[in-house]
């Protein structure tokens, strides 16, 4: 929609969300006074907004909207009937979805970067910010988290690169298509297409057909670089009206992997080959063929912009991670606790096999919060199956949605823990979330890692386990 060149004043409804958070940072920066509203928010995007001055309004009266501001920017996690949503309506307020307004103040005459995909979208998109700055390029960026090497999650930058994390989920409750569509592509980085988001894409054909729009909007100049070991994604890119790269582990890839592959406790190492601009070796920080994937995306489109080998293989090697992507908060008693991420089965499975490679010999600890729609349901059965198979332990919080799923959506996830014991997996479930520190304490021993895994926040899980073991020690 139109937005009055004499705007000022702006209120963000769901300000704590992870791309409305670094927004209205971005808003705030570039002298609009902001203003937002939420429930109770945590770290990171509750100290994200604290430190750049922001204090959110907690709930979502109408009177937070007066005096009434300029634009309304609306998170799609809002409902129509959100209060505010219905008092902005009411007053006849100018508003934008989070991914419009992105695009309207800081996306026209960019390069965007969009990294879309059912998995790596944040750490590639991290990935792909950090090499950029490293080599001097100033990028502006917007990450759905929380980089470890970057000064925050968002900049404006001064370059012609703008890197943003490509959602496929719909914008807001009053613009259903997805979040990418409004990014302006000039190059892509498509991860991976694993059907997800159900309550939005019925069946895996919906969820494509997304991905698909997302190509047709992409210049003729433009450039896809896509994983080339997923067949669903080759499928996909013969359509682009643009050059595609291959990357992946496979050989018919053109960015890949050469020789033996240096899995190590403190990262990995190995050679890449590239059959346009030449090969390299690099070294990660980062476990798992996930991850050395991400690094082998962005190796593609810095080499393809010209930015110099050594500084892209610099970069790659001192880049430390994203927070809740593989991220080790602490050690008590014995047992090391890591935060992840993890909320399909595919990213579930990846997450396990980097720590077995990071943590050779130690028993395997996962706890996991069903926590979207989607992570609930029963069709992921078999799914969950295989991708606990490489945990030792598997603990099982409550469905986060189990009151929006019907029964027979709904997983059943003492037959999940049954399935699991039978096949050799200590399984547990637990019926409730508040108690879960205490209860899980006897069940861990020195030598252990531990894995938290969720798409919210898991009730500060990691750490209050770490707190738990460390009374225990004490």
């Amino acid at each position: 929609m139109s937005v009055s060149q004499n705007t000022k004043s702006i209120h963000l409804i769901a300000i704590g969300g992870t791309g409305v958070a670094p927004l209205a940072c971005l808003l705030q920066a570039e002298g609009y006074q902001v203003r937002g509203s939420d429930g109770p928010l945590y770290p990171p995007m509750s100290t994200l907004l604290e430190e750049h001055g922001i204090t959110p309004l907690l709930g979502f009266e109408p009177s937070n909207l007066d005096p009434p501001p300029d634009l309304v920017i609306v998170g799609n996690a809002v409902p129509r009937s959100n209060p505010q949503a219905v008092e902005a309506e009411r007053l006849g307020l100018p508003r934008m979805s989070m991914p419009e307004a992105l695009s309207h103040f800081f996306l026209d005459g960019r390069r965007p970067l969009v990294v879309a995909g059912t998995h790596g979208k944040t750490t590639t998109s991290s990935i792909a910010a950090f090499v950029y700055r490293s080599c001097g390029q100033d990028p502006g960026y917007l990450i759905g988290g929380m980089p470890v090497d970057l000064p925050a999650s968002f900049a404006r930058g001064g370059g012609r690169r703008f890197v943003v994390e490509g959602d496929e989920y719909n914008a807001a409750y009053f613009d259903r298509g997805p979040k990418f569509l409004h990014y302006q592509p000039e190059t892509l980085i498509l991860t991976g297409v694993e059907h997800d988001h159900v309550d939005l894409y019925p069946d895996a054909a919906a969820f494509r057909a997304a991905f698909r729009d997302l190509l047709e909007i992409l210049p003729e100049e433009g450039l896809v670089v896509a994983d080339g070991d997923s067949q669903a994604v080759r499928d996909l890119t013969r359509e682009a009206p643009c050059r595609v790269v291959h990357y992946g582990l496979g050989e018919h890839n053109e960015v890949r992997p050469s020789g033996a592959i240096d899995w190590r406790a403190d990262g990995t190492r190995c050679r890449i080959v590239d059959d346009e601009v030449g090969a390299s070796e690099i070294e990660l920080r980062l476990a798992g063929d996930h991850n050395l994937k991400n690094a082998l995306a962005v190796w593609a489109v810095a080499r393809r912009d010209g930015l110099p080998a050594d500084g892209v293989v610099e970069a790659l090697r001192r880049f430390g991670g994203v927070e809740r992507r593989l991220e080790e908060i602490g050690e008590a008693d014995g047992v090391v606790v890591v935060d992840d991420f993890a909320h399909h089965p595919t990213e579930i499975g990846k997450t396990l096999a980097a720590l077995r490679q990071r943590h050779p010999g130690r028993r395997l600890v996962a706890a996991f919060e069903p926590r979207s729609l989607t992570a609930g349901r029963s069709f992921f059965f078999d799914a969950y199956l295989e991708a606990f198979s490489n945990a030792d332990v598997v603990l099982l919080a409550p469905i986060y949605h189990h009151a929006r799923l019907e029964d027979d959506e709904r997983i059943d996830l003492d037959a999940l823990t049954a399935t699991l014991r039978r096949s050799g997996v200590d399984a547990h479930t637990f019926t409730t979330i508040d108690d879960m520190p205490e209860m899980v304490l006897p069940l861990l021993e020195a030598g252990d890692v531990l894995v938290t895994m969720s798409s919210g926040p898991f009730a500060a899980m990691p750490r209050r386990i770490l707190q738990t073991l460390e009374a225990r020690k004490d």
